[in-house]
C-alpha cells in the first residue's frame, strides 16, 4: 500500500503528516511540527529573513529524514500567505530544492481554503477526531451533512469556507494571519491600546468584505482549525473546568461552553481575548492552553475570532485537529484510488471549478459537452494506443471543455489565449504543474504542434512531453468530430487494427461531411504520433 507524506509551510509553523493507505482509508504514520515564524520579517519587510529561511530549512531536512525513514512513495511540499507576499520567495523556493529535492508548491488562499475543506471534513481520514466505533467505518466532522463553516486562523491568512453536504458552497481568504496582524500592530508588550483599536478596525473592514460573499444563514456548526483555534479552545475549557469546580456548576453556565460537544461559546472567545489583551507576554504563557511560543501572537488571533464570531452572528465554534497537511493527503489518496470514499468528492470539486471557470469565460458548455464526450470515448477506446496514464482522462476532459475560454479575449489567435487563462486561473484540486499540462493539451488545436522548446511546455518535466501530443491528437480528434455545430451530435465506431485505426462515422441529420473532412485533416499527425495510419468512413 503507498504512504504519503505532506509538508505544510505556513507563515507560524511547519507542519509534517506522514500516511499509509491501509482500506482505501489514510492510517497516520507520523507527525511533526516546528515554529518556524516564516512569515515575521515578510510582513514587516516584504522578505523572508535568512533567520527564517535557515529554521525552515533545518525543520525541512528533519522531516526528510522522517518521510525517507517511512518510505514515503508521494510527498507534496506546500507554501502558504507567507511565501504567497514575500519578494525573495522565487530564491527561497530554490534553495528549497536545492537542499531537499523537494519541490515547494506555493498555493493561492482559495486553494489552501479547499484543502482544508477537504481535511477538516474527515474525508478518507482514518484517525481523525471523533474516534469511530470499532468494527465501523470513521465517520466525518458531526454537522457534515449540514450547513457548516470552517475558519483556519493562520499565521498570514484566514480562510472562511462555507460548506453544504461537504460541498463547498464559498471561500474567502482574508489578511488576518496571527503573525501578520502582531507584527503589523502590536509592536510592544503588552499591545499598545492604540494598536489593539487599530486592529480591530482593520478586522472589521476586512471581515465586511467577506460578508460580501459569505452569509452564513442556518449554520449548524462552526469548525476552527490551526494553532490558534486549538489554544483558545483548550484555555476557554481548562477556565470553564476550573470555574465549574470552585462553584460545583456546570462549565457551560460558567465558561460559556458545551461540555459534550466542546463548543466554545462566542461569548467566551470574547471574554478571553479582554482577558489576554493587557497581559504581558509571561503572563500570557502561564495561561493553561495557550503556551510560550503561541503567547507571542495569541492577542491577535484571540481578536480575529472573537470579531468574527460575533461579525457573524455565530453562536461559538469546535476545535478539529485537521487542517490543510489532511486536505493534502486526502487529495493524493483521492488522485490514486478511485475506491477511496473521498475520491468522488475530490473530482466533484475538480469538475465543478472547470465547469466555473468555463462559464466565467463565455465557453458555451452545450456546445463544449459533445467534444468532451468525444475525447472520453476516443481515450477509452484508443487506450492499448495512446497508453496514456490514468489522470490524464481528467486532464483530457478539462482541456476540452475550456478550449475556447481564449475566445473571451479575442478570436484570433485564441488557443494561445486559452492555454495562457488555463495555466494562470484558479482551477481548484489541480497543482500548477497539472494547470498547465491541462492548458497545453488545450493550446495546440490550431495550425501549430508541440515542440519541446514552446513556451506552453516550458515548466511541464521533459517527461511528460509526449503524453501531452498524444493527448493533444485525441482532442484534436474529439474537435473535428464537432465541426458543425448546429448539427446533432455524430455517433462514432473505433476500430484498431496492428497497422491501422478506423473511425466510422454514423452521419446525423445534417450529414457528416465537413466532420469527415476535419478528421481526414488529423490522418498525418495521428500517424507521425501514433505510428499507424488513420481511415475515417461513413457507416
Amino acid at each position: 500500500m503507498p504512504t504519503f507524506a505532506a509538508i505544510d509551510i505556513g507563515s507560524n509553523s511547519c507542519r509534517l503528516k506522514i500516511a499509509k493507505v491501509v482500506a482505501h482509508q489514510l492510517k497516520t504514520l507520523h507527525e511533526d511540527r516546528e515554529v518556524t515564524r516564516l512569515g515575521a520579517s515578510v510582513f514587516e519587510t516584504g522578505m523572508v529573513s535568512p533567520e527564517a529561511m535557515t529554521a525552515t530549512l533545518e525543520a525541512l531536512k528533519r522531516f526528510q529524514r522522517a518521510v525517507q525513514l517511512h518510505g514515503a512513495d508521494q510527498i507534496r511540499v506546500v507554501a502558504t500567505s507567507a511565501m504567497r507576499d514575500a519578494r525573495n520567495g522565487l530564491a527561497f523556493q530554490a534553495w528549497v530544492k536545492a537542499e531537499t529535492g523537494w519541490n515547494m508548491e506555493i498555493i493561492s488562499g482559495l486553494e489552501e481554503g479547499r484543502l482544508i475543506h477537504l481535511g477538516v471534513m474527515g474525508l478518507g481520514v482514518a484517525d481523525a477526531e471523533p474516534k469511530a466505533e470499532a468494527g465501523t467505518e470513521p465517520q466525518a466532522e458531526s454537522g457534515a451533512a449540514s450547513r457548516v463553516l470552517l475558519v483556519d486562523l493562520g499565521g498570514g491568512s484566514c480562510e472562511i469556507t462555507l460548506s453544504e453536504s461537504k460541498h463547498i458552497l464559498e471561500t474567502v481568504s482574508l489578511p488576518l494571519g496571527a503573525v501578520r496582524l502582531t507584527e503589523e500592530f502590536l509592536n510592544a508588550d503588552p499591545a499598545p491600546a492604540e494598536g489593539l483599536a487599530r486592529m480591530r478596525q482593520f478586522i472589521d473592514r476586512e471581515l465586511r468584505q467577506a460578508h460580501q460573499k459569505i452569509q452564513p444563514e442556518n449554520v449548524s456548526l462552526v469548525i476552527g482549525t490551526s494553532g490558534t483555534a486549538a489554544a483558545l479552545s483548550e484555555a476557554i475549557a481548562a477556565e470553564g473546568k476550573a470555574r465549574a469546580k470552585a462553584s460545583k456548576k456546570s462549565a457551560f453556565k460558567t465558561a460559556g461552553i458545551t461540555a459534550p460537544e466542546g463548543i466554545a461559546s462566542t461569548s467566551a472567545v470574547r471574554k478571553l481575548a479582554a482577558k489576554l489583551a493587557p497581559m504581558a507576554l509571561a503572563q500570557r504563557a502561564a495561561v493553561e492552553g495557550i503556551g510560550p511560543r503561541r503567547a507571542e501572537i495569541i492577542v491577535a488571533g484571540a481578536q480575529v475570532f472573537a470579531e468574527l464570531l460575533e461579525s457573524f452572528g455565530l453562536e461559538g465554534f469546535r476545535y478539529s485537529p485537521l487542517g490543510l497537511r489532511d486536505g493534502i493527503l486526502a487529495q493524493m489518496l483521492a488522485e490514486q484510488d478511485a475506491r477511496a470514499a473521498v475520491h468522488r468528492e475530490f473530482e466533484h470539486q475538480r469538475w465543478a471549478s472547470v465547469l466555473a471557470t468555463a462559464r466565467r469565460y463565455g465557453v458555451d458548455l452545450r456546445q463544449a459537452e459533445p467534444v468532451r464526450a468525444h475525447a472520453m470515448q476516443l481515450y477509452r477506446e484508443l487506450q492499448a494506443l495512446h497508453q496514456l496514464p490514468p489522470e490524464y482522462e481528467s486532464w483530457l476532459g478539462a482541456a476540452a471543455m475550456l478550449r475556447d475560454t481564449g475566445k473571451f479575449i479575442n478570436h484570433q489567435g485564441h488557443h494561445r489565449h486559452t492555454q495562457y487563462i488555463v495555466s494562470s486561473s484558479e482551477l481548484f484540486g489541480y497543482t500548477p504543474v497539472q494547470r498547465t499540462l491541462v492548458s497545453a493539451i488545450a493550446r495546440y488545436l490550431g495550425k501549430s504542434r508541440p515542440q519541446p522548446g514552446d513556451r506552453a511546455l516550458r515548466n511541464i518535466p521533459a517527461g511528460e512531453h509526449p503524453h501531452v501530443q498524444r493527448a493533444v491528437v485525441l482532442l484534436r480528434l474529439a474537435v473535428a468530430l464537432n465541426q458543425d455545430r448546429a448539427s446533432d451530435v455524430l455517433r462514432v465506431a473505433v476500430k484498431v487494427y496492428p497497422k491501422r485505426v478506423y473511425l466510422e462515422i454514423e452521419p446525423g441529420r445534417t450529414g457528416a461531411e465537413l466532420e469527415l473532412w476535419s478528421l481526414r485533416k488529423e490522418a498525418a499527425y495521428f500517424r507521425d504520433v501514433f505510428g499507424r495510419e488513420l481511415f475515417c468512413t461513413l457507416a
